[in-house]
């Protein structure tokens, strides 16, 4: 079986990010919601996947992350067995202001909502 680190974790530069890729990528209450997570982290805070307590299976939650990150919104890396997440803050507010200030208190409300 081929380790999961045998294929490099591909992420755009910042030159790379695409406004309605980025909206895509944000368009999925899942994915929203992991971003509002990421963002209440705080600046270069990472959370390991296996952290996020989603509504969906884990190969659909591999799914949301590689979009995310496909899309520039987050970057990962490998450290160990754990695949870390971190906001990509920087590259989305220089290039789309306050696109992350309008998303992030929705991704709040649904993770709101499966609490409750």
């Amino acid at each position: 079986m081929a380790s999961r680190t045998a294929t490099p974790l591909v992420h755009p530069g910042r030159d790379q990010l695409r406004f309605t890729t980025v909206l895509a990528a944000l368009s999925d209450p899942v994915r929203l919601a992991i971003t509002a997570r990421l963002a209440d982290a705080g600046p270069g805070g990472e959370l390991a996947c296996a952290t996020f307590s989603l509504p969906v299976s884990k190969s659909t939650q591999s799914g949301h992350f590689k979009v995310l990150r496909e899309a520039g919104v987050i970057h990962q890396r490998d450290e160990g067995t754990r695949r870390l997440n971190r906001l990509r803050r920087d590259d989305l507010d220089a290039l789309f202001p306050g696109l992350l200030d309008l998303a992030v208190p929705h991704g709040r409300e649904i993770m709101t909502g499966w609490d409750g």
